[in-house]
């Protein structure tokens, strides 16, 4: 048993509590162990990543506790994946707080970054149904703290919003599971693989409810219709760098329904065949309508892109909804496009909005450097709406080849299709109004200029240039698009691995649920050795 395995949990557990009590009046320092930390997260997830690749199922008991009685971690492909995605992120969006000064603006930053790194960590790695209940709580309290860094009353009305909505999630989560426990008894995701395949259709009923109700929180958390509607404030209003970090978040709902509805309720189980890919299409075919006119009808910049992660988030989960080991191949593809696509669009924005003044999408003075932010901002823009040549145009054609099996194909590449063409317009608009036409409203500098005009001029002349520092996370984040679309061949290999892993899940099951074996210490091998010998 490695315990690399737990090291994504226990490395900002116990840097975060440092960080709290001895660095918070010491921003300097805070940045650096912060910065080292996630930088150490990164190396461990590059580790934990090659070590899934050779297809085994490695399980972490903590306590040498087997399972079901004991809590246990488990890493396969997809948690590896995930790992890695939340690491590289993480960088990303730290590199940016520290060099626009967002960490400074409150004392806990860097803190409750890590708590947020700990549950998001802890959320992919575990084994356990109730855990990963804690894990969503650890991730409710870090991301409302962040939400709500540097205060004001829109992002405190905002954050409160968002925690009343999470914690009605967190409620139903309870309910889900005591209804589980009950039909089961058990709450390890393996042992209620096995328990529900064996229950008899007629004792079923609690099963089929608690399968729905976790549907309903993973939906809120993945931000589908039609819990969707706390995503676009949320995100409008909080911290740039802090919703580049959310991109994640989403995704951890869609990662829980992935495991739990192919490991535990999979397309094979007779007591609750159909009934979650009936509810969870249509969910996911309406999101996307509503962050398509959502695009189209936003009138401030930040609104539009929290508008554009709901239509992402319905492209991902309508792959989802077909249950195909092919179809969650192209979901993990979309998944890991959309969320640096989102993440480069927010730190972007961040850098606009700040020169600008305001986040309005209409015409005004052109900012300094307008010309690299609009390139940025087309790049960004043509990776989230799918055009080529970046990642999203494979992953969205990816998922429209998956969906031709399907039923309702005719419908869902429909859907992909218009609110593609609804949400280029929308982002065309977008930058048209912000780096465009502003070029003309550049006032001429002329012997008779007017006052006004002069101290227009003036108030352009004193914007402070982005650095090097502040404009390479954003251009980090499109890298890894474009390195996504370069190695579009090797990539996918992983993710089939991944699919293959779920839908042949005998080998998680047997792993989670096999005795310690070469996870027992060796003192405890040799004492059993001489007990049978003898000696």
């Amino acid at each position: 048993m490695t315990h690399w395995i737990i090291a994504p949990v226990i490395l900002p557990a116990l840097l975060a509590p440092i960080l709290s009590y001895v660095m918070r009046h010491d921003i300097t320092l805070a940045r650096i162990a912060s910065v080292v930390g996630t930088a150490l997260l990164a190396v461990i997830a590059v580790g934990l990543i090659v070590m899934a690749a050779d297809g085994e199922t490695h399980v972490y008991r903590l306590g040498n506790w087997d399972a079901p009685f004991g809590i246990v971690l488990v890493l396969d492909r997809l948690s590896a994946l995930m790992l890695m995605i939340t690491a590289i992120l993480a960088n990303i969006v730290l590199i940016h707080a520290i060099s626009t000064g967002w960490d400074d603006r409150g004392r806990h930053f860097h803190a409750l970054f890590q708590f947020q790194l700990m549950g998001i960590s802890g959320a992919f790695l575990t084994g356990d149904a109730f855990n990963l209940f804690v894990f969503f709580e650890v991730l409710l309290i870090a991301s409302y703290g962040l939400m709500i860094h540097s205060g004001g009353r829109a992002r405190m009305k905002a954050g409160l919003q968002y925690v009343v909505m999470n914690l009605g999630g967190s409620t139903l989560f309870l309910f889900a599971l005591g209804a589980l426990y009950a039909a089961t008894g058990t709450l390890n995701i393996a042992d209620l693989a096995v328990k529900v395949r064996e229950l008899p259709l007629e004792e079923a009923a609690l099963v089929r409810v608690a399968a729905m109700l976790l549907m309903i929180v993973f939906a809120i958390k993945a931000a589908l219709f039609p819990v969707q509607f706390w995503l676009p404030h949320t995100y409008a209003n909080a911290p740039a760098p802090v919703a580049a970090l959310f991109a994640i978040m989403t995704k951890v709902g869609a990662y829980s329904i992935i495991r739990i509805y192919t490991v535990v309720f999979g397309p094979d189980v007779a007591a609750t065949e159909g009934l979650i890919g009936t509810w969870l299409m249509p969910a996911a075919i309406v999101t996307i309508a509503v962050g398509a006119v959502g695009v189209l009808g936003a009138r401030r910049l930040m609104p539009m892109l929290s508008f554009a992660v709901v239509g992402s988030m319905g492209t991902l989960m309508l792959a989802v909804s077909a249950f195909t080991p092919y179809a969650t191949t192209t979901a993990l593809y979309y998944l890991v496009h959309s969320t640096f696509s989102a993440a480069a669009l927010f730190l972007l924005a961040d850098l606009v909005v700040s020169r600008r003044g305001n986040d309005g999408l209409f015409a005004q003075k052109p900012t300094i450097q307008n010309g690299l932010f609009a390139a940025l901002f087309f790049g960004s823009a043509i990776a989230m709406a799918g055009m080529p040549p970046l990642s999203g145009f494979l992953g969205k054609l990816l998922v429209l080849d998956a969906l031709r099996p399907m039923s309702w194909m005719a419908l869902g590449w429909t859907a992909i299709l218009i609110s593609s063409l609804v949400t280029i317009v929308g982002f065309a608009r977008a930058g048209s109004n912000l780096f465009w036409k502003s070029t003309s409203m550049v006032p001429a500098v002329a012997d008779d200029s007017d006052e006004s005009d002069v101290s227009e001029v003036a108030s352009q002349n004193t914007q402070h240039p982005a650095t090097a520092w502040q404009i390479a996370p954003t251009i980090m984040a499109l890298a890894v698009l474009v390195l996504l679309a370069a190695f579009a061949g090797r990539a996918t290999e992983f993710f089939q691995g991944a699919s293959d892993q779920l839908y042949n899940n005998s080998g998680y099951i047997d792993a989670v649920l096999a005795p310690g074996g070469d996870d027992v210490p060796a003192s405890a091998e040799n004492d059993l050795h001489t007990e049978e010998t003898g000696h």
